[in-house]
């Protein structure tokens, strides 16, 4: 995949939709294309998260572990879906497996290019912060959405 390819999608992903193109284009060079086949794992729940990934192409299909142990699909995501967002900015444990249901190519950001861009472009990071406070808000009010199923 081109370059140009890679800054197109990553201009989409909300947490950088707000970036102009040289800073996409800093995260763009410094990640990593990665392939995996179908029924392969991308990475397993509560394993440490030193990067995110975007899906380019393919998906993934995102698996927690439920009651008795057993592997449960919480969600699938495709092409433009970032996983792991707060891998980006602080040291965290995958929330759940991501397994390939069909042969996917991801990108890999790691924290040190995430870091770097931040160093480079200091207003950026209000941007990023307000990003991923309103993405945590998001997760907040989902949890309390479920809490009728939990007895609460």
């Amino acid at each position: 995949m081109a370059l140009s390819d890679d800054i197109e999608l990553l201009s989409a992903v909300p947490l950088f939709s707000n970036l102009d193109k040289d800073q996409v284009k800093l995260i763009a060079f410094g990640a990593e294309h990665r392939v995996i086949g179908p029924g392969e794992a991308l990475f397993r729940e509560k394993a440490p998260a030193d990067c995110a990934y975007v899906v380019v192409r393919g998906r993934l299909d995102l698996y927690v572990m439920g009651r008795g142990n057993q592997p449960y699909k919480q969600a699938s995501a495709g092409a433009g879906v970032m996983l792991s967002e707060l891998a980006l900015v602080t040291m965290v444990e995958r929330k759940y497996t991501a397994i390939a249901a069909t042969e996917t190519d991801v990108l890999r950001l790691t924290r040190a290019i995430f870091h770097r861009l931040l160093e480079e472009y200091p207003p950026m990071a209000r941007l990023i912060q307000a990003r991923i406070k309103q993405s945590l808000e998001d997760l907040v009010k989902g949890a309390a959405a479920l809490g009728h199923h939990f007895g609460e």
